[in-house]
């Protein structure tokens, strides 16, 4: 639960917004509906890798496709899951500026630490549209906000236009997940040092040093889950290491180096697939490989056929091999 004033949420963020906050998918059962128990002992499972905190009904939580009592239902068990000692944050986009400010003061409400918007994907095409709508969330919660800029919107927010909504009171940073390494730098360096900015792609860490800026959290992705166990949670030590400015590349090339090109491979072949939408189904199988419940994905969206589950799990079992003999 927050425990800071709305003039405070900036301080509050540089203090609390470190090391590696993962991303929750939304599991459903077979006959497609909420699976509550599910997503309770994923989270238990998620905290036990070390993140620091978690998102929920982000777009890997397919939140554009839950009813708003799914929405509500979901805080309320993250909620109740992250018992204090650990910070989550809901995302409430929406179409309807109202059902985004009702998402909001129910986070709010039930206890979550700070909110997540992007875009609305059918009524904003401009810059100064989007400022605007965040600034009606900005006016009415007392929470901080995180900005995710992405493509999966429609509208991708240049450096400039991220500088103008960081400006606004309770904002206090941007998940810059453009997919575009140019804009992600550019934002960066151009506000970095007045606002949180996180690249969700450990890429962003080997860039530091030579462009003089610094990341100090990983806000928010699904690997942790995907390439750690509670046992063996690499991924976790790697980003807690280098948001404190100790970018281990030996570390990351020992342990994390061969399992991050099988994630290039998937993720690019599932995105070009499905016309840039985020691999939703492939990262819920994945992470049912690695004793998640997921369950399915809503239509729309997709499942991987058959020969590609088999193809992605042989992946990862020739992975685990390969460790396993060579002591890794």
């Amino acid at each position: 639960m927050a425990r800071y004033k709305k003039s405070e949420a900036q301080d509050w963020a540089w203090e609390n917004l470190k090391g590696q906050w993962s991303t929750l998918m939304t599991p459903f059962t077979e006959d497609d509906e909420l699976d509550e128990e599910g997503l309770r002992e994923n989270i238990k499972h998620i905290k036990k890798l070390g993140t620091r905190g978690g998102g929920c009904s982000w777009g890997m939580g397919e939140f554009w496709n839950l009813t708003r009592e799914e929405r509500l239902r979901i805080y309320d068990v993250v909620s109740d899951e992250s018992k204090g000692n650990w910070l989550i944050a809901a995302n409430v986009t929406h179409n309807s500026v109202k059902e985004m400010l009702l998402l909001a003061d129910y986070a709010e409400m039930v206890g979550f630490d700070l909110l997540i918007t992007s875009p609305p994907s059918i009524g904003a095409k401009t810059e100064e549209q989007v400022t605007d709508y965040v600034e009606l969330l900005a006016n009415k919660t007392s929470l901080a906000i995180m900005f995710y800029n992405t493509p999966q919107f429609g509208l991708v927010m240049s450096p400039q236009g991220l500088q103008r909504i960081c400006q606004i009171p309770n904002v206090v940073g941007v998940k810059e997940a453009s997919f575009n390494q140019t804009l992600s730098l550019e934002t960066h360096q151009l506000i970095g040092k007045e606002a949180i900015i996180s690249t969700p792609d450990e890429w962003i860490f080997f860039k530091e040093e030579e462009l003089g800026f610094h990341q100090q959290v990983m806000f928010a992705n699904t690997s942790d889950w995907r390439f750690d166990t509670p046992d063996a949670n690499y991924y976790v030590q790697f980003i807690e290491k280098a948001t404190k400015g100790d970018i281990d590349r030996n570390f990351y090339n020992r342990h994390l180096k061969n399992i991050k090109a099988i994630n290039d491979k998937w993720w690019s072949y599932q995105v070009q697939k499905f016309g840039g939408l985020l691999p939703a189904s492939m990262c819920k199988y994945w992470g049912t490989l690695m004793g998640l419940k997921h369950g399915p994905v809503r239509s729309p969206l997709r499942e991987m056929t058959s020969e590609e589950k088999a193809e992605l799990k042989s992946d990862l079992q020739n992975i685990r091999l390969e460790t396993m003999a060579t002591g890794r």
